[in-house]
C-alpha cells in the first residue's frame, strides 16, 4: 500500500510516470496503475476490515499453499476489469520465479491478472501459478527490487522502493485477526495459519514461534539480502525504503496508513529532486 503513497507525491510534483515493474505487492499495485483505476482500487481497500480479509481467503486443500487466490483475484478483476498487459496506458513488467528452473520470469504480455497472480505467489500462503507450463511464484523469491526490467524503458530516472528495508525498532506489534463471526473449517484453518505467522494475542509469549513464522521472518531476511545485492548490481537514480515491520502480512485494514507512510517516505527522500 505504500506504493500508492509514492505515486501520490510524484503525480503531484508532476512527475510523469512512463513505465513500471514490480513483484510481489508491487506488481499489484503496478498493475492497476496501468490500467487506469488506481484509485477505485484504494478507494475499495480503505474500506477493508479484518473480517474481510479473511472473506477473500479460499483455502486449497493441497500441500502447495494455504490460499487458492481465486477470491482475491476474481474481486480485483470485478473491481478494474480483465486487462492485457500490453494494453495498458504505459509498460508493465510483473516478475515471477521459476520454482523448478531456478530463474526469474518478466512478465510483459497476456492477461494482466494472470502475471499478478504468479507474482504474488508468496511460498507457503499462495499455491503457485502455472502459466505456458511453468510453476511459478512470488518474484521477489529471487528479485525483491526488480530494477532491470526498466532499464530499456525511455525514461529519466529510475525509483526503487524496496519494502524490506531494516527492521524499525518501536513500531506496534500486529493486531489479532477476529474470525468469530465466520464459522466452519475456514475459519479453523485459517486461524491456524494466522497464529503460525505469529499473528497472535499480545498476551502470548513472544517465543511462542512456530514453523510459519520462522519461514516467513526466514524470507523477511532472505529478500532484504537479496533486495542489498540486487541494488548494488543494478542501481536507480533513487531508492524509497519502507521498513519491513512496517505492519504485518495481512493487515489490509492498515492500507490508509501505510499510503500515508509511503508518501512520507517519498517526500523525504524525493523532495530535493523538486528544487533541481
Amino acid at each position: 500500500m505504500a506504493h500508492i503513497g509514492i505515486i501520490h507525491w510524484l503525480e503531484e510534483h508532476d512527475f510523469k510516470i512512463d513505465s513500471i515493474c514490480g513483484c510481489s505487492m508491487g506488481s499489484v499495485i503496478g498493475g492497476i496503475y496501468g490500467v487506469g483505476k488506481l484509485d477505485d482500487f484504494e478507494n475499495w481497500v480503505k474500506t477493508i476490515k479484518k473480517v474481510d480479509i479473511i472473506s477473500l481467503l479460499d483455502i486449497a486443500w493441497s500441500g502447495s499453499g494455504l490460499v487458492k487466490g481465486d477470491k482475491i483475484i476474481n474481486a480485483l478483476i470485478e473491481l478494474v476489469g480483465d486487462h492485457k498487459i500490453e494494453d495498458l496506458s504505459i509498460p508493465f513488467t510483473a516478475v515471477a520465479a521459476d520454482i523448478k528452473g531456478e530463474r526469474e520470469v518478466w512478465l510483459n504480455s497476456g492477461r494482466l491478472f494472470d502475471a499478478i497472480r504468479a507474482s504474488i505467489s508468496l511460498p507457503l500462503f499462495f499455491t503457485p501459478f502455472t502459466i505456458d507450463g511453468i510453476d511459478l511464484i512470488d518474484g521477489g523469491v529471487l528479485n525483491p527490487v526488480p530494477i532491470a526490467p526498466a532499464f530499456g524503458d525511455d525514461t529519466d530516472m529510475i525509483i526503487a522502493v524496496n519494502l524490506g528495508g531494516p527492521f524499525q525498532a518501536g513500531l506496534p506489534e500486529p493486531e489479532p485477526i477476529q474470525t468469530k463471526t465466520l464459522g466452519g473449517n475456514l475459519i479453523d484453518s485459517v486461524q491456524r495459519f494466522i497464529d503460525n505467522l505469529g499473528i497472535i494475542d499480545k498476551d502470548e509469549k513472544k517465543n511462542d514461534w512456530s514453523m510459519y513464522a520462522i519461514a516467513d521472518q526466514a524470507f523477511d531476511a532472505m529478500q532484504g539480502a537479496i533486495a542489498r545485492q540486487k541494488l548494488a548490481a543494478y542501481p536507480p537514480d533513487h531508492s524509497i525504503i519502507i521498513p519491513r515491520n512496517a505492519c504485518g502480512t495481512l493487515e489490509f485494514d492498515r492500507a490508509e496508513e501505510m499510503i500515508n507512510l509511503g508518501y512520507q517516505k517519498a517526500a523525504e527522500n524525493l523532495s530535493h529532486l523538486i528544487h533541481n
